[in-house]
């Protein structure tokens, strides 16, 4: 795991520092609002509908013990007693006071974190396969690529005010667990025919009014031009993209509308220039960061107490069938811990919760913990031997739900409750769902199935690659929900088909029940999935589903 080094450390506390005085100064009424918007956001710092909140930079997911604590403590003293877990591998804190946010960045600096580039028209944090480093089909741990992006974009002196905010995801395995065909730049990890490993490079990707699947433009680059041909791809971007309408302002519009032959000659050009001044030097720097990235020492023990519990009981069966996935490791799982139980918030963990998950990985996990972009908290290194004990920690915190991959594992924005852009609801919607279905118990017997809303048309929550998506919306000061079907964030990604007219907030979920109880119907057996089925009829059979007066 990477840890930060005295540049690091002093960049981290100056910026906290410079901060503190701007905060002085809007509370003094030296800067007004809009004065200060362009520093609070340089800082990741938001004015929301009730109060200030304050996105903190989990760079590509990663986690130590000590870092949950911190995030525990600052949760605790100067927030509410819990935080929010977002979609780009960050944690919110939605109620902080303006004159405590100092010290909060202060108290991050001390292990290592920061708010910076968490907002503004700048490259955001950088987000990676939440089981990166620990995946059985994983080629290589793409978390140093990351680390490299995250440093080359941090204070960039050219990408500080780029048309419009900026997204890079990486993955080092050709299965896609990183929504990377979503993103401004979508980076996956692939073999050439000689097996040597690089990285296909995406353009153009993004949710939001107008979706995008990226679209491929290089197939293949080597490990070692990756860098000079990111910059590449952003100078190209910072030079063609709209400044005249925030809405065509990114860089999924400047693909379509030059068209990705056109993008792809000019970054390649591009690319030939800066290629010279790059190569050596990232490469030196990326070897560095390999070597703080080194896999753990995999312990090794029998795995007789894990067959044991599952014997023994039916709800540690039931958890570790939903909740563990294949490691690269012998006798070792990956462990997916749920911030979605049955009613809860989707993302949102107490300080309470952040230490037990701090605990289990100190003890149990090699000190890692990793966020996924699914508001989920993963142990990516667990022995089987150990999973009985973590199980049990994890339900006396009430973190054992096994849904993990299921219907009540929802993606969710923080929606009106808090966002002031949100037209509708989410949480609530959410919610009821989880609950319906639970109270239904057909969560296991409907399998995998990914269900995504948001509260607007901004997508946070990646409705247009939900398998089923809703997307709350304002109709004359009314919510209505639009549903859409058949959105796949993986490998094979596709932006889901509006399936009709929107639904009243009293309507949506029986709307939801009727569509998956009509998808339960249709299935050849239970090992086809709503994806799989969506695929093999087509929308009409499930339109028929939801609106069943049209179908009479």
């Amino acid at each position: 795991m990477y840890q930060y080094s005295d540049f690091d450390s002093h960049f981290v506390t100056n910026r906290a520092e410079e901060f503190r005085a701007q905060v002085a100064r809007r509370i003094d009424g030296s800067l007004t609002e809009d004065e200060f918007k362009p520093f609070r956001l340089m800082n990741g710092l938001y004015l929301q509908l009730h109060a200030y909140m304050l996105r903190v930079a989990i760079p590509y997911g990663t986690l130590n013990a000590a870092q949950m604590r911190q995030l525990a403590m600052i949760a605790e003293r100067w927030d509410k007693g819990y935080g929010h877990f977002t979609t780009r591998q960050n944690i919110q804190f939605n109620w902080p006071k303006l004159q405590d946010v100092p010290d909060m960045l202060d108290a991050l600096a001390e292990v290592g974190m920061h708010a910076i580039q968490t907002s503004g028209n700048t490259v955001r944090n950088v987000t990676a396969d939440h089981f990166a480093g620990a995946a059985a089909d994983e080629i290589a741990d793409p978390r140093p690529i990351a680390e490299l992006l995250r440093q080359w974009s941090t204070d960039h002196p050219e990408f500080q005010a780029l048309p419009r905010k900026f997204k890079i995801a990486v993955t080092g395995s050709e299965t896609d667990r990183a929504v990377t065909k979503a993103h401004d730049i979508g980076l996956r990890m692939v073999r050439n025919a000689a097996g040597e490993a690089g990285f296909e490079v995406i353009v153009g990707g993004g949710l939001g009014r107008t979706p995008m699947i990226g679209q491929v433009i290089r197939p293949f680059l080597p490990v070692a031009e990756l860098l000079p041909y990111v910059e590449a791809i952003v100078s190209v971007y910072n030079l063609l993209g709209r400044r005249d309408n925030k809405y065509k302002a990114r860089i999924k519009i400047t693909v379509h509308e030059h068209g990705i032959a056109r993008i792809r000659e000019l970054v390649e050009a591009r690319f030939e220039a800066l290629k010279s001044r790059f190569t050596g030097a990232s490469q030196q720097i990326l070897g560095q960061i390999e070597a703080m990235f080194a896999p753990p020492h995999f312990k090794q023990a029998s795995t007789a107490p894990f067959d044991a519990a599952r014997q023994a009981d039916p709800l540690f069966r039931s958890w570790s069938d939903t909740n563990l996935s294949p490691h690269k490791a012998e006798g070792y799982a990956i462990a997916s811990i749920s911030l979605k139980k049955h009613g809860a918030t989707p993302g949102d963990a107490t300080s309470a919760q952040m230490r037990v998950m701090a605990d289990l990985a100190e003890h149990y996990g090699h000190n890692e913990l990793r966020i996924s972009h699914e508001q989920n908290v993963i142990l990516p290194h667990v022995h089987l031997s150990d999973l009985p004990e973590v199980y049990a920690a994890l339900r006396a915190a009430d973190l054992a739900t096994a849904n993990i991959g299921l219907a009540s594992d929802i993606i969710a924005c923080p929606g009106m409750d808090y966002c002031a852009l949100a037209t509708a609801r989410s949480i609530p919607v959410a919610q009821e769902i989880a609950e319906r279905f639970a109270a239904l118990q057909l969560e296991h017997d409907i399998g995998a199935l990914k269900i995504k809303i948001s509260g607007c048309i901004n997508a946070c929550g990646h409705h247009h690659v939900g398998h089923i998506g809703i997307l709350g919306l304002d109709r004359a000061g009314v919510e209505n929900y639009q549903i859409t079907l058949g959105g796949d964030g993986s490998e094979t990604a596709s932006i889901g088909e509006r399936a009709g007219p929107g639904f009243a907030a009293d309507a949506i979920v029986p709307a939801i029940e009727r569509l998956v109880l009509g998808y339960l119907a249709l299935r050849q057996d239970a090992s086809e999935t709503f994806l799989q089925a969506y695929h093999r009829l087509g929308a009409a059979p499930f339109k028929a589903a939801l609106y069943p007066e049209r179908s009479a």
